[in-house]
């Protein structure tokens, strides 16, 4: 399942779920800057932002997928992607 998935089945269960994951952000680019610009910045909002308390009736993982993914509610699940080269390691 992923994150999109959870995150529309945990909507009905959390409102503002949809919120979750990555959100992005356009810095300034100046004239005189020394490095090559990046034009989009993404980052990760953690989900004690957008879930204050934690509901009742969540939707669980089961035991050996929550141990995989590190958490038992599906609400909460934040995959990582690795932006680094890992043939390079």
């Amino acid at each position: 399942m992923n994150s999109t998935n959870v995150n529309a089945a945990a909507a009905h269960y959390v409102p503002h779920v949809s919120q979750a994951g990555y959100r992005e952000w356009r810095p300034f680019i100046g004239p005189h800057d020394p490095c090559p610009p990046v034009y989009v910045k993404t980052y990760v909002v953690p989900p004690n932002q957008y879930i204050p308390y934690q509901p009742m009736n969540l939707p669980q993982y089961s035991l050996q997928e929550a141990l995989k993914r590190g958490t038992l509610w599906p609400a909460l699940y934040s995959p990582y992607h690795s932006r680094c080269n890992k043939r390079g390691r």
